[in-house]
């Protein structure tokens, strides 16, 4: 698990790495199933079944299929939630997919955190590579923060996006920051996304390459609420309020994000 880039990489070590060797479900100590509709209008129904989340060949596979599914939320409004509402009004789910986070002691506060993958193809489809606050079910969306390490849409066939979200800079209020670069054959070659985070910045990497650097300009916490542990997750969405801007094509499914690795580095 070296990593020859010794420039990248001086002064950091190793802390945790999941490299997706053992096949069959992901290690439940350290990874959590997010169940049903979750967020952001999005058309899929997550799972916790291998045929959308399963380690083979060295990955982690995360798919996503069309396949519907009852929705158990129906009929049922959380007065706590109305942004939830939605979920209420929605019978049956037409597609399925995965999406799981880091729970326990996988969770960071600083450092190199990267994922190798390989992308799903199609439009109307939204995978993601993020991390969100430990404090989220307390303090709230976008108190919390969330760090997008990589976001693409199937209709911006050759583009990801690195983002960050605070109270005071999000997609809500048109504020957030983050940047869109070109990424060559997301979908047939292994990329490296990745953050490198500290008390005084969170900068964006494409194969090590920087492209995106939030600094913390030192306020309070509705500007940086970035110095404390945050978890990871990993999930392909389909439609939404992003993914699912210029439709869903129906011919492309199955389609499968694989996950070669999760590596967090440290400072020594």
């Amino acid at each position: 698990m070296k990593n020859e880039n010794n420039q990248f990489y001086n002064g950091y070590t190793l802390v945790w790495a999941d490299e997706f060797n053992n096949a069959g479900k992901p290690d439940t100590s350290v990874w959590g199933y997010e169940l049903g509709l979750i967020r952001n209008h999005e058309a899929q129904f997550y799972t916790k079944d291998t045929g959308n989340i399963r380690i083979e060949n060295g990955n982690l596979v995360i798919e996503t299929r069309i396949e519907k599914v009852a929705n158990p939320q129906y009929g049922i409004v959380d007065p706590d939630k109305p942004w939830l509402k939605w979920v209420a009004e929605v019978d049956t789910a037409k597609y399925t997919s995965g999406s799981i986070y880091t729970k326990g002691e996988a969770t960071w506060k600083y450092g190199i955190i990267e994922v190798r993958a390989k992308l799903p193809e199609g439009v109307g489809l939204w995978p993601a590579i993020w991390m969100l606050g430990e404090n989220c079910n307390e303090a709230g969306w976008p108190l919390c923060g969330e760090i997008d390490i990589m976001e693409h849409v199937g209709f911006e066939k050759d583009s990801i996006f690195g983002t960050v979200h605070t109270d005071a800079f999000n997609h809500t209020k048109g504020t957030q920051k983050g940047r869109k670069v070109y990424v060559q054959n997301p979908y047939t070659e292994y990329h490296l996304y990745s953050i490198k985070w500290t008390k005084d910045y969170i900068e964006f990497y494409l194969d090590n390459k920087s492209y995106f650097r939030f600094d913390n300009v030192k306020k309070s916490v509705k500007e940086w609420p970035f110095d404390q542990k945050f978890n990871l997750k990993l999930n392909i969405a389909v439609g939404g309020m992003l993914g699912g801007r210029k439709g869903i094509d129906d011919t492309v499914f199955p389609q499968k994000m694989l996950i070669d690795y999760v590596r967090i580095y440290q400072k020594n």
